[in-house]
């Protein structure tokens, strides 16, 4: 079992991931991840009691790894609560490296089966409530559970 370390200026927020339930989406973050690629860029999109959104290379919400990946809805995990960890895109199947966590699940329950959740905080859920558009992701760091 995998998890990541999003290393930020207000904290660390530490995420277990969905492999069961999200296996190209979770492997897809981790290739990212490992290659670095989210070192430095900002969470773009806050949007207060709602979510807090990074994985944009140019900063706009618009930007991507240069390819897309299919949603992945049918597991058991696919619902939005409060640290869920899930796929932004701008259409089914258009996800590429755009994340975000949620804020609570009373605003975020109608991206239930549209948006592929495949992780969740499990320590630092308090560094969502921190995080302001324009804070750096430092960087990911995944390991593997023993």
């Amino acid at each position: 079992m995998k998890q990541a370390e999003i290393h930020t200026e207000k904290g660390i927020m530490k995420v277990m991931f969905y492999e069961k339930d999200a296996p190209n989406t979770v492997n897809n973050f981790i290739k990212l991840a490992s290659q670095g690629f989210y070192d430095g860029l900002t969470f773009h999109r806050v949007i207060p009691d709602f979510v807090i959104q990074g994985g944009c290379p140019d900063g706009t919400g618009a930007g991507g790894p240069g390819y897309t990946i299919k949603c992945e809805l049918d597991g058991e995990n696919q619902y939005h609560d409060r640290g869920v960890l899930s796929m932004a895109h701008a259409g089914r199947d258009t996800g590429g490296s755009q994340f975000f966590i949620c804020h609570n699940r009373q605003n975020t329950k109608h991206l239930d089966r549209n948006h592929t959740c495949f992780g969740k905080v499990c320590e630092g859920l308090e560094v969502i409530d921190k995080i302001r558009q324009g804070d750096i992701i430092q960087k990911i760091v995944i390991s593997e559970l023993a």
